[in-house]
């Protein structure tokens, strides 16, 4: 899936070793895909060994793509980690794409029991994901909020344009004490995007760490990205039956993953080069990939020491990697 670059069983074929013909390569990637052994459990254990230590910040977004006339859509629940975010758990949603409150229930339960709420920083989420059973769900679960609400939402007994209609670009305003969201007490606060757009913002957390953590929460699209055009290509697969699809969305994590775990390396032993406008040459998940393939292709007797950074969990943002890798 990495060399193929491609979750297309066709294109998976090309890249699979054995002197069986593509037909037969092209069923083998089939059964994987139906193998009940590959259930959420197995996926998360292989990938919360993988989170830095300490706390994480959990993101909370929907992805979504079509095949022919049918709509797919996936819940996902990850942790922020070197600007990205590592999707944990997920689900499929039904074709109205709706992300009902117990299926977003659902998710943090099934994972707390892998990652306890004392290991999570807090949750930042986008207005979809708001309600008074959610808000209400998540303090009880010991799980702090950044979660950003909608204009017409109520604080107290006004909406949040009429609290905070005057606010412009660039400046940052709360509230003078904690209001009712949702039933919830917690603080607000909000800006103007550089469009003019009003976001608002419900936490318990301090204004200033607010708008740090929530900056945090486009790192999830920058993941769903790689995940499709720019990185596997999940939008070609022909998948729409739910169980193969969650399969299928876990296995593309897994190489995801280990792409990012040795590009982060590399770039701590070889930064990328910055271009004119700021931004890296290369993003750190290109960046793995192109060694994990030249690795795995051509060569084979350092992918041993390869293998001995994609084990290990990711360091937290700016401390130093442990050297492993020669080549």
């Amino acid at each position: 899936m990495i060399a193929a670059r491609s979750v297309n069983h066709h294109d998976l074929s090309a890249h699979m070793p054995g002197i069986s013909t593509p037909q037969a390569k092209k069923r083998r990637a089939d059964r994987t895909f139906r193998d009940e052994q590959l259930d959420m459990g197995f996926f998360i254990a292989l990938l919360v060994v993988h989170l830095p230590p300490g706390k994480v910040l959990l993101s909370l977004d929907r992805t979504n793509w079509e095949h022919g006339e049918t709509p797919i859509n996936f819940l996902v629940l990850g942790a922020v980690v070197h600007g990205f975010t590592l999707p944990l758990i997920w689900v499929p949603l039904d074709e109205s794409g709706n992300s009902h409150t117990y299926a977003r229930m659902w998710l943090v339960l099934k994972l707390l029991r892998a990652l306890p709420a004392k290991r999570w920083l807090g949750l930042v989420a986008d207005r979809e994901f708001i309600g008074a059973e959610w808000f209400r769900f998540l303090r009880r679960q010991g799980i702090k909020r950044a979660i950003r609400i909608r204009h017409s939402d109520l604080l107290d007994d006004m909406n949040g344009k009429e609290w905070f209609e005057h606010v412009q670009h660039g400046h940052f305003h709360e509230t003078s004490e904690k209001v009712f969201v949702f039933g919830e007490l917690m603080r607000v606060v909000a800006t103007r995007s550089p469009t003019g757009d009003l976001v608002i913002i419900a936490t318990d957390f301090s204004a200033r760490k607010t708008w740090k953590l929530y900056k945090k929460r486009w790192s999830i699209e920058c993941t769903f990205s790689s995940f499709k055009k720019r990185g596997f290509d999940l939008e070609r697969t022909g998948m729409t039956e739910r169980s193969r699809l969650q399969r299928l969305f876990g296995l593309v994590t897994l190489a995801w993953m280990f792409c990012l775990r040795l590009g982060v390396w590399l770039s701590q032993t070889w930064p990328i080069p910055v271009l004119k406008h700021g931004r890296r040459a290369v993003s750190l998940v290109r960046h793995g990939a192109q060694h994990l393939v030249d690795a795995l292709r051509w060569k084979p007797e350092q992918f041993m020491e390869v293998l001995e950074v994609l084990i290990q969990a990711f360091c937290p943002p700016g401390a130093a990697e442990s050297e492993v890798v020669t080549y």
